[in-house]
């Protein structure tokens, strides 16, 4: 398996050299890989470590959006420029640990359904949070499921791994990294969920606030059901002239 790891970061100059050692770590041994990181208009020394950093590590590469973005943004410029067939991606705050994008794969290894297993997605059964941040995710994945019957507990997780070709067809909108599992429903592919390490944050502080995410997630929902209404999945056969 060839794998293009995909990282958004913005403002995370504290986290990234760990991070970018230990997925080094992780995947050297067993994989083709290249690592790309997605500094999303820091404006701290975000860029200057991920500079630093490429001279230390051949698989490194780095892009710059000149003003932030978002992550879904991010995510998508990463998928976009990556080489690889499969791209598994984690968050910049160290809080997923890259040992685990070998479990994915482990697990993409051992199924029966390889031909329609378009995603695996990570699943923080331990989570490292605040009891406020612990309860408010779960309040809102069971919202999200209950609507959109996503057949995934954590979509919030930042840790997947998934192919590069079917996510790239799937219709772009913001915060749509929240939605890949109903999306690709939508579409086709199926998706497991594999329980995976969740750690503390050692640097830095979270991107998201609690009450703008749960607002612009309702929003989202809505669009999201709109857009499976509107899809349509065609059985086709090709017709000989004999």
């Amino acid at each position: 398996m060839k794998i293009s790891v995909v990282v958004p970061v913005h403002n995370e100059m504290d986290n990234l050299e760990s991070l970018i050692a230990e997925m080094a770590t992780a995947l050297n041994s067993s994989y083709e890989f290249e690592m790309i990181f997605i500094d999303d208009g820091s404006t701290d020394t975000t860029l200057v470590t991920l500079q630093a950093c490429l001279l230390k590590y051949p698989e490194l590469r780095v892009l710059k959006h000149q003003t932030s973005c978002g992550q879904s943004r991010a995510v998508h410029t990463g998928v976009t420029a990556a080489k690889y067939p499969w791209i598994a991606t984690l968050d910049g705050d160290g809080q997923n640990d890259p040992a685990d994008i070998p479990k994915l794969a482990q697990a993409y290894q051992q199924n029966d359904n390889k031909d329609s297993l378009w995603m695996l997605a990570g699943y923080r059964h331990q989570r490292n949070d605040t009891g406020w941040r612990k309860l408010s995710s779960r309040f809102a994945n069971s919202i999200r499921q209950a609507i959109l019957q996503d057949k995934t507990p954590d979509t919030g997780c930042g840790l997947k791994l998934f192919l590069r070709e079917k996510f790239l067809n799937l219709p772009y909108f913001d915060h749509m990294h929240r939605f890949l599992p109903a999306l690709i429903l939508a579409a086709g592919g199926q998706i497991i969920s594999v329980k995976v390490n969740h750690r503390s944050r050692s640097h830095g502080v979270s991107k998201y606030g609690t009450i703008d995410r749960l607002l612009a997630g309702i929003v989202d929902i809505l669009g999201v059901v709109w857009l499976k209404k509107r899809h349509s999945l065609a059985k086709i056969s090709e017709v000989s002239g004999e």
